[in-house]
């Protein structure tokens, strides 16, 4: 029931927002399963919800920073990799909560930045970077859109894309690096009806969410993230 429930939440969040699988479901299904099992089932549903969203979401995807963004990941994938393997996990985490809870006030007190290409590269850099080093893509990517008072439909199409391949390339070196297990891909099966239920209550609540809402909810998703990773690490 548990399990279900985490789905299904985390479910509708992504598929009304583009973003929040990962934030909403990783740490309670840290609390069920061993961390790399939690980190699988993330990532395979997470495939799996921007699969099923592409032909929806294509008109609305800037193919032009997505381009960006996967050139920029490219770098920060090993660059959070290396940062993995060198820093220590709890000092790292309480640097990007704080990080991540700064950039988001500023963000609430009006805080704009224009984006350009080369911001673009190395938005996508660094959520390359937090993707192998804390497993979470999306707070780069949230403050940049924020910053750049991106409109819901671009953040979300965009984004969405943007996991087909992070997440793809993630599970990918989870597989061969920390290896996997039967118990996680029957975990995924039976999470899958519960994500098409969220497929299709988060189209409707996305249609209901104006601008203003929109803009709130990510703010709350940013500071939800900061405050977790913080109090996770105190």
């Amino acid at each position: 029931m548990l399990f279900s429930m985490i789905i299904l939440v985390a479910s509708i969040l992504q598929t009304s927002t583009g973003f929040g699988f990962s934030i909403m479901a990783t740490p309670f299904l840290l609390l069920l399963f061993e961390p790399r099992d939690a980190i699988q089932i993330n990532l395979i549903l997470s495939l799996v919800i921007s699969a099923s969203l592409l032909m929806t979401i294509k008109k609305d995807i800037d193919t032009g920073i997505l381009k960006r963004f996967v050139v920029g990941s490219l770098a920060g994938l090993p660059i959070g990799m290396a940062i993995f393997s060198m820093l220590d996990m709890t000092l790292l985490k309480l640097g990007v909560s704080v990080l991540i809870l700064a950039l988001t006030v500023l963000l609430m007190l009006k805080f704009r930045i224009r984006g350009s290409q080369k911001r673009d590269v190395g938005a996508g850099g660094l959520s390359g970077a937090f993707t192998t080093s804390i497993g979470m893509p999306g707070p780069p990517l949230l403050l940049y859109f924020s910053g750049t008072d991106a409109t819901k439909e671009k953040l979300r199409g965009t984004t969405l894309a943007f996991y087909l391949w992070i997440y793809a390339i993630s599970l990918l070196i989870q597989v061969m690096f920390a290896g996997t297990s039967l118990e996680i891909w029957k975990s995924s099966a039976t999470g899958l009806p519960i994500v098409i239920i969220g497929l299709f209550l988060g189209q409707i609540l996305f249609r209901w969410i104006n601008q203003d809402l929109f803009r709130k909810l990510t703010y709350a998703l940013l500071l939800f993230t900061g405050i977790y990773l913080l109090l996770q690490q105190l």
